[in-house]
Formats: structure tokens, sequence, C-alpha cells
């Protein structure tokens, strides 16, 4: 997880109420050993539901930075993404830092940074987690639950887990969810709240970065899945509005933004 978070926004920690932390310690006390049939069986579910031919899909993430004092501050933002496996995507963000489109039609890739009314497009190829990464590459965005659209998310997810079971059950939106909380150590402490039915859909996320200065915390409410939609092929397609200026990217960024701040020259 710590690889599609920039660590300028992942400084210091928000904290967690008492009664959190007691059970999440008692959860790991009571289970030392590794990752636990239940949970294990619950991602295997998850992936499953994931590996979806197209889905559309709404996240809202807050996170902690350091601000020019070393203040604990924190930015949020919201996105609404839709994906067409095996290579299509569109990315709308909106966030306190700015708001900006993602785009990929199977043969381009499209950055726009809506308020400063500039877009780059380049050529692309590959399927979404090829495409996204180069993204990331030569803009400095992150995504910071790539890992649970991903292809396989249940590798992605449990990629150096040495430790997880289920924690307790919750209602998210009208929605009973297994809590369940991993650890990867020495890195980071994931707890995911999944469906409790077949479908074991995510519906929340939270990482806390143990080796960063402040043990910093992302955290990721998902919500408004859509597995009915039937995207066509201007979805994934680029208008440029009146007045857009199209610039050209450097072919790697110079630094790591946050997911409104796609390095596109001003």
């Amino acid at each position: 997880m710590t690889r599609s978070l920039p660590v300028r926004l992942l400084l210091l920690v928000m904290a967690l109420s008492a009664a959190p932390a007691v059970i999440m310690a008692r959860a790991v006390e009571a289970d030392p050993g590794p990752i636990s049939e239940d949970a294990a069986s619950a991602l295997a579910r998850m992936t499953r539901t994931l590996s979806a031919s197209q889905f559309a899909v709404r996240i809202h993430t807050i996170r902690t930075y350091a601000g020019p004092n070393g203040e604990v501050l924190h930015i949020a933002h919201d996105s609404k993404t839709m994906f067409r496996r095996p290579d299509r995507f569109a990315i709308e963000t909106t966030g306190d830092d700015g708001s900006s489109k993602l785009l990929y039609d199977g043969n381009t890739a499209v950055v726009f940074a809506i308020e400063q009314g500039r877009y780059a497009r380049f050529p692309a190829a590959g399927n979404i987690d090829t495409v996204l990464t180069s993204i990331a590459e030569r803009t400095g965005a992150d995504f910071p639950v790539a890992e649970l659209l991903s292809e396989n998310p249940s590798d992605t997810v449990l990629s150096g887990i040495v430790r997880g079971s289920q924690v307790d059950v919750a209602t998210i939106d009208g929605v009973r969810c297994r809590h369940f909380f991993f650890s990867q150590v020495p890195d980071a402490e994931l707890e995911l709240w999944t469906e409790d039915n077949e479908r074991s859909l995510p519906r929340r996320l939270i990482v806390t970065y143990l080796t960063l200065p402040g043990r910093p915390i992302l955290i990721a409410e998902i919500s408004d899945w859509d597995f009915a939609i039937q995207a066509s092929e201007s979805a994934f397609a680029f208008d440029p509005p009146a007045g857009a200026i199209k610039v050209e990217l450097a072919s790697q960024a110079r630094g790591v933004r946050g997911p409104g701040q796609l390095g596109i020259p001003r």
C-alpha cells in the first residue's frame, strides 16, 4: 500500500479513539498466527466480485499531512471511478487541492486539470493497472485505493501481510460488514471492512503507516458500487472544452503530488 501514496501527504498522525484501539489490540493478541481462513475467504470473494468486466464506484478519502510549520493538517478528495476491463477507465476527482479527470480509451491516456484548463494527452497501451502506474510516474499523482481495484485485489492487498483476522462486525450505510485487521510488519497496519455477503465488497479502508514520521493514516470510504453500468466508448474519450490548453508532460514526475495536483505546467 505504501507505494501508492505520496510521502509528503503522510507525515503526521490522526488519532484513533480509545475503544477501537482496544478492540484492535485484543484482535491481534487473540490471533498471533497467519491470515485466518475467514479473512482469506472474504478477500477471495471480493476478488471474484471485482473481476467484473465493468463497474463504477465512489471513493471519499481523508489523509493527514504536515503544514509549513509542522501543523497536523488533513486533505480530502472525492472521486468517481468507472472501469471497463481490460483497458478503459474514467476517473473524476474533486478535492481540497483542485479537480481533475483521468481518461483512458485503450490507446490514449488523458490528464485534465480542470481549474487550470490544461490537459495532456499521450499514447498508452496495456491494462488498467499498467496505465494507472504510467500516469502516476509521469504526473506524480497517486491512487490511494488502487490495490483494491486492481485485477487481483486479494494478492495486492495481502502483499507483505503476515497476520490477519476478523475484529468485529459493523453497519456501514445500512449494510452489515465484517471488520478485518491485517498486519504488514514493520511497515503498516490495515483495517478493511467488507460486506458480509457473497459479494464481499470493500466499504471502508484505513491504513496506518507505522514507519513514517507521526504514524500517518489514510481513511477511505467506498460507496455507490454499480455493476450494471453499460459504458459507451464516449465515456472514456476526451473532448477538450473551449479554451483548454494542451501541454506536454515530462517523461517522469519530479515529485509526488496529491490526486488533485497532476503536475501539469501552469
